[in-house]
């Protein structure tokens, strides 16, 4: 096995999390090795201004490829004929369920990760998320609590460019935000009515998304082309590529290795630590070995776990950092699907222009003040109105000029509320290794255990009944609820399985996001989340991975570490 250069830090993954750890570690003065995956890609892989007609099937899919190599990445709605390349080939990278349960696992592998196809929505999280498994006695307490993230939240915002309205709300706390983007008009008279009927319990605000409306740190503004998921080579939208990983680069200090699938961490039991990572080269399949002080697992929620689990020694059997048998468990994602639609009359005269990446937000109102009597937690709304174009002559009769004029004239406006919940964190929620199945590189798949609880289900209903009555209040009409039956993993959001806790004996990390049993490995990504809230948590990785940083070199420089 071929011995490489030894490094300050390894980072595993170049996504959200990673990048951030790049950045940071860099510019604190420490030579970074990030390992990736999947392939290098730059701005000539973004397809933001091909058209249809110059792709093979009209920038339909390519179902019988698709059924082939990604029978899964399909069910994204972003894997489709000009974004496929950015999410991972099922049959090269398996894994497998325990007792035929669903979970929709979608995954990227290339330089920047997901970050190239996110929702860029950012919402922080407030001590009414930190504070709910000591209150309800769902998992363990948080370590920490809002006062102590809030700086670094600051940190990343500053950074990155974060459009959004101020609101004043204690459940969805203000950031440093730029100009929002602008509700239009049938969503204002949705705001205006739900303000009438409400009061200020329930808030309907423009969306807080990581793309820019002004020029920022370099970056240019937004154009409003509006297919975010194809990449941007204008750089408007945060991503890895976009931001963290240059500025690690122009510290001088960034190696960046793509091609390289991380096999497991390397532990040396004389000195306790983590010495390194063993690696496989993705195209030779040659074996590699990278030494560093300090290693940094932010290859997303499960690959971090994975490795873990793959890097089990004599001291724990089952996963490295193992001793309280939490590695793998409290698995969590985003309960999505329970809404409302309809029709709002008037506006004729109205129509909007450019396509504008984002839409609105209803901040959780349940649970806030009292308690419901039939769920815990609570839920909140992404959504937004439109008027239908000529897109909705698929579904009409028709033929010739007639037909074709009909279509120039725009259909009546619409809103739809689109609603988001909270994943109780629970043991039986779990992954472990599949005994039989591997990768393409021979390395152990994971095996998924998941399933919606009755909480989950309950606050599922819960949405569609509140956002039918939510919409009628406001005025909409020929209202109709709805629930869907979308799997654990979907929502993209999963988290937990290497949680963060104030004791050593329940939960794998510190509130430094290090592990207790081995001082110098530090989890950023989602595996640390102790609880999943119900906002989109991706700022909050950025935050925790920033701080993580900090006290790593803090402890350096002390030499602790």
């Amino acid at each position: 096995m071929a011995r490489q250069e030894v490094y300050d830090a390894i980072v595993v993954g170049s996504g959200i999390s990673g990048g951030w750890a790049a950045k940071e570690l860099t510019e604190r003065g420490l030579r970074t090795l990030v390992l990736e995956a999947g392939r290098h890609v730059d701005a000539t892989d973004y397809e933001m201004s091909t058209q249809p007609w110059e792709l093979r099937h009209r920038g339909r899919r390519d179902r019988d490829k698709q059924e082939k190599e990604r029978p899964i990445q399909r069910e994204c709605y972003a894997c489709d004929a000009y974004s496929e390349k950015f999410f991972v080939r099922d049959d090269l990278n398996p894994y497998t369920t325990g007792d035929g349960k669903r979970f929709s696992w979608i995954r990227s592998r290339q330089v920047g990760g997901r970050s190239l196809v996110w929702g860029r929505q950012v919402y922080r999280w407030s001590d009414l998320d930190f504070e709910a498994n000591s209150k309800d006695g769902y998992g363990v307490d948080w370590p920490i609590r809002y006062a102590d993230i809030a700086p670094w939240y600051d940190h990343v915002e500053r950074f990155i460019g974060i459009s959004g309205q101020a609101e004043g709300l204690a459940q969805l706390p203000d950031g440093q935000f730029l100009p929002p983007m602008e509700l239009n008009c049938a969503e204002q008279s949705v705001r205006d009515g739900l303000k009438r009927h409400y009061g200020g319990e329930r808030v309907l605000t423009i969306g807080r998304c990581a793309i820019l409306t002004r020029e920022h740190n370099g970056r240019a503004a937004c154009h409003y082309c509006g297919v975010c998921e194809r990449g941007c080579t204008t750089h408007s939208y945060f991503s890895s590529q976009a931001a963290t990983l240059p500025a690690a680069e122009a510290t001088g200090r960034l190696t960046l290795r793509p091609h390289s699938v991380v096999h497991s961490v390397i532990y040396d039991p004389a000195s306790g630590r983590a010495s390194g990572v063993r690696v496989i080269d993705a195209e030779s399949h040659e074996e590699l070995e990278f030494n560093a002080r300090l290693v940094f697992l932010c290859a997303s929620a499960l690959e971090s776990t994975r490795l873990l689990l793959n890097s089990s020694t004599a001291r724990w059997p089952d996963g490295l950092a193992n001793s309280s048998g939490q590695v793998g468990r409290n698995l969590m994602d985003h309960t999505m699907g329970g809404g409302a639609r309809g029709r709002i009359p008037g506006l004729e005269d109205k129509w909007t222009f450019g396509r504008r990446p984002n839409g609105i937000y209803v901040p959780r109102f349940a649970n806030v003040v009292d308690q419901h009597p039939d769920f815990l937690r609570g839920f909140a709304y992404q959504g937004g109105a439109s008027r239908a174009g000529w897109e909705r002559g698929n579904s009409m009769e028709g033929f010739g000029a007639d037909f074709k004029h009909a279509l120039r004239t725009p259909g009546p406006w619409s809103m739809g509320l689109y609603g988001f919940g909270e994943c109780l964190p629970r043991e039986s929620n779990y992954v472990d290794l599949d005994p039989e199945q591997v990768d393409a590189w021979g390395i152990p798949s994971l095996r998924i255990h998941c399933e919606w609880s009755d909480n989950e289900r309950r606050v599922l209903r819960e949405m569609a009944t509140q956002a039918a009555e939510m919409l009628e209040a406001a005025g909409v009409r020929d209202v109709e609820d709805f629930v869907e039956d979308n799997p654990p993993g979907l929502t993209i959001h999963e988290m937990g399985t290497a949680r963060m806790g104030r004791d050593p004996d329940t939960s794998v990390l510190n509130a430094w996001n290090q592990t207790w049993d081995v001082p110098n490995l530090f989890i950023t990504d989602g595996a640390c989340m102790t609880s999943s809230a119900n906002q989109n948590p991706s700022i909050t990785y950025m935050a925790l991975t920033a701080r993580a940083v900090d006290h790593a070199v803090d402890l350096i420089t002390r030499g602790e570490l």
